[in-house]
C-alpha cells in the first residue's frame, strides 16, 4: 500500500471515527439500539480525531499533487497517469466523505 493510499485510508477512518459521537447514535437508532453510551465515548476524542484527519488528508494532497519527479521508471507508478489520476479521484471522494461526517452535527438536526 503507497504512502498515498494509507494516508486518504487513515483520513477516511479519523473521519468517520471523529463524527462517531453523532453518526453512531444515528446508525443505532436506525437498527433499534439506543447509541447515547456511543456518542458519550468518542466526544471527548472528537477535536483529536478531526486534527489527525485533517493532518492526513493534507499528507495526502501533498503527496498526491506534489511536483513529478524529474526521471521516473518505465515500470513505476509514476509513470502510469491512469494510476496518478485514480488516486486524485480517490482521494477527493475521501475528503468530501470526511467534510461530510464532520459536517454531520450541523445538518443532522435537518435529516429527520
Amino acid at each position: 500500500m503507497g504512502l498515498e493510499k494509507a494516508a486518504a485510508a487513515g483520513s477516511i477512518v479519523g473521519g468517520v471515527l471523529a463524527s462517531a459521537c453523532c453518526i453512531g447514535p444515528v446508525v443505532f437508532t436506525l437498527l433499534g439500539v439506543s447509541g447515547a453510551w456511543f456518542a458519550h465515548m468518542f466526544e471527548p476524542l472528537r477535536p483529536l480525531l478531526l486534527t489527525l484527519t485533517y493532518s492526513l488528508l493534507a499528507v495526502a494532497f501533498y503527496l498526491t499533487y506534489r511536483p513529478a519527479a524529474t526521471s521516473c521508471a518505465p515500470d513505476a507508478a509514476c509513470s502510469i497517469p491512469a494510476t496518478r489520476r485514480l488516486g486524485a479521484v480517490m482521494l477527493w471522494i475521501a475528503a468530501v466523505v470526511v467534510l461530510l461526517a464532520t459536517a454531520f452535527p450541523w445538518y443532522a438536526e435537518y435529516l429527520f
